[in-house]
């Protein structure tokens, strides 16, 4: 026997070994994973449970109330939700725009066979994610479905997976929440500054070494996982899923007043301009609102017309339909573990993390930090939302070591960030626009998401170990 032909039977093994980890996932995940929504839930169940066994004090009105404050009080979550969810409509709505569609219809032409699809998914999202959330999020997913409808007997929920694995290093990239909000004294997620009164820069979070170096090393990792990970059996997507929405129908005669409006792509350009324009006077600031203001012009930009871009953005806005249902049983979640009864020493929230950073030093609280953001992110599946439960205790474990720098804090906010990142690959709350987009269901999807989860785990479980020596 040659050598070439051991080394395809090497390759053959270490490709069977992938399978094999990967058919298992899919197979307890087929089992065990509920509906998201029902997620949600249990996920609320669990959260009352821990909070009667160890949270002093807590009534069962005291809950209730906690829970109603977290969904619909004063303290609710309906302003960030609004965020998140325009960050993400505006990112498809660009998505759409004829001349990236074009490019993406290029683009998905280009691979011969599944695993060259998937691949390309997975660069496309990754890429975009670093640029912004919302599009990364969704780009792979509209390849996944141009790749899926030119290549015949693939594995739709693997070409979603792999899109999906891209996002991982999203809270390492231009649109991190909770980066951007370290910049931002205004922002009320800023932790950071309310406690210290600094800001951090981008400098010191997403642009550390840390930070891009564990972003290459994770994407080289899963594209390699990605190309062994492919199954052998197929499964045809919805045919559902490539219809188009019609264009209305020509109306014949002259234009009314009001058409004439909806088709002046002037007033497309006059939104761009003023937006660009506004960005440059801000001195170029970078934050939540910031990066909605961007895309939603120049979304409205490349659509030319008024009409073309209102037609676009509401067929974006019934992708994240799924997460407007649950965002406020993620809100209770968030209020449930603020809730503090009358009397006693600390809520749910605090208790955990404390719990998670006993015993930590200068160089063990970012490890710990990153390990009790993954758990957290179980609860609370969103990036500033959950820095606003677990920043507190990061920064206040922080400033109990005497570690008061700015670059030691952008660190702590950066192990909370990247572990929400991972944490998505287990959590399915954003996977949602992406089954919304592909017709599938989480079970078909996310038995391939958790190698991503394991092979991240590990890589920025290193990071984190090191990076405080290096600071």
């Amino acid at each position: 026997m040659t050598s070439e032909p051991k080394e395809q039977v090497r390759q053959a093994e270490r490709r069977g070994v992938m399978r094999w980890l990967t058919a298992l996932c899919v197979r307890y995940v087929e089992r065990l994973m509920p509906d998201p929504y029902l997620f949600a839930v249990i996920l609320t169940i669990l959260v009352v449970g821990l909070i009667a066994l160890l949270v002093r004090g807590a009534t069962p009105s005291g809950v209730l109330k906690a829970w109603y404050g977290g969904v619909w009080g004063a303290q609710n979550i309906f302003t960030f939700a609004f965020q998140m969810v325009l960050i993400l409509v505006t990112g498809y709505t660009l998505a759409e725009a004829p001349v990236l569609k074009r490019a993406i219809v290029a683009i998905a032409s280009k691979p011969r066979n599944q695993i060259e699809g998937a691949l390309l998914c997975f660069g496309v999202s990754a890429i975009l994610s670093l640029l912004n959330w919302g599009l990364g999020l969704v780009s792979g997913a509209l390849v996944a479905r141009q790749v899926a409808k030119r290549l015949t007997g693939t594995h739709f929920g693997y070409l979603i997976a792999a899109a999906f694995m891209g996002f991982i290093v999203w809270t390492q990239g231009l649109s991190s929440s909770i980066a951007l909000a370290n910049t931002d004294a205004t922002s009320p997620i800023n932790v950071i500054h309310k406690m210290t009164g600094a800001n951090v820069p981008l400098s010191l979070t997403i642009f550390q070494p840390y930070s891009w170096v564990s972003a290459i090393a994770v994407l080289a990792l899963l594209a390699i996982a990605v190309w062994r990970m492919a199954p052998a059996e197929s499964l045809e997507p919805d045919p559902a899923v490539f219809e188009e929405e019609p264009e209305p129908p020509a109306r014949e005669g002259k234009r009314t007043f009001a058409e004439w409006l909806e088709n002046l792509w002037i007033l497309n350009v006059l939104v761009f301009a003023a937006g660009i324009t506004y960005f440059v006077l801000s001195g170029f600031a970078l934050n939540i609102s910031s990066m909605i203001m961007l895309f939603t012009v120049t979304s409205a930009l490349l659509h030319r017309t008024p009409i073309r871009f209102i037609r676009a953005f509401s067929g974006a806005a019934k992708v994240s339909g799924p997460l407007l249902l649950q965002y406020p049983l993620y809100g209770g979640i968030v209020g449930l573990l603020g809730y503090l009864p009358t009397g006693s020493g600390k809520p749910l929230q605090t208790v955990l993390a404390e719990a998670l950073v006993t015993g930590a030093d200068q160089y063990t609280l970012p490890f710990l930090t990153f390990v009790g953001s993954v758990i957290i992110s179980l609860f609370v599946p969103s990036g500033g939302g959950h820095w606003g439960v677990q920043g507190p205790i990061a920064v206040g474990s922080a400033l109990a070591l005497h570690q008061h720098s700015p670059a030691y804090l952008g660190l702590m906010s950066m192990a909370v960030a990247i572990g929400e990142g991972v944490a998505n690959m287990i959590q399915p709350f954003w996977l949602l626009p992406l089954l919304a987009i592909a017709k599938l269901n989480v079970r078909q999807v996310m038995g391939f998401t958790v190698v991503a989860f394991l092979i991240g785990f590990a890589v920025f479980s290193a990071a984190m170990i090191i990076a405080p020596h290096t600071l």
